[in-house]
């Protein structure tokens, strides 16, 4: 029986569109954060509008990874064995503790800040820059898995 015939086959299937918007999500977001983070002079001060976009890219991408992507492989790795529900049990939680910073991050700049708190901008979107990238290999990893074990 092919995959595309089995229940699995079509959660694939829809995870696999659900996947691939939420990359050209993930894309967005990294060409916006290097737009902010690109000038580290303190003489460049993004404006409200630029710090809102990110903030609001930052927060829909975080949002569909955790209430739609991560859904539908917790999914296949639960009918699919105990491979994926180990990598699973160790990807979510650090996935998660990245958000804390994502959040912290909203949080202090979704209203725009006061200059003073701008001024710590670089020092920020750096620690978010590390969040980011740790975030995207461990949801790479996540990816893999649906791809290649399932």
């Amino acid at each position: 029986m092919s995959e595309s015939n089995t229940p699995l086959g079509a959660l694939l299937d829809t995870s696999d569109e659900a996947v691939n918007n939420w990359l050209n999500e993930r894309n967005q977001l990294l060409i916006q954060y290097f737009r902010l983070s690109g000038k580290r002079d303190n003489s460049y001060l993004p404006n409200e509008e630029q710090i809102s976009q990110f903030c609001g890219l930052l927060i829909d991408y975080v949002s569909a990874g955790h209430f739609e992507v991560y859904e539908k492989i917790v999914s296949a790795c639960e009918v699919n064995g105990e491979e994926g529900i180990t990598l699973l049990e160790k990807l979510l939680p650090e996935i998660s503790a990245t958000t804390d910073i994502v959040v912290n991050f909203n949080d202090k700049y979704s209203r725009f800040a006061e200059e003073s708190a701008l001024q710590q901008l670089a020092n920020d979107l750096s620690l978010l820059g590390e969040a980011i990238a740790k975030r995207v290999e461990l949801e790479d990893n996540l990816i893999d898995t649906l791809r290649t074990k399932h």
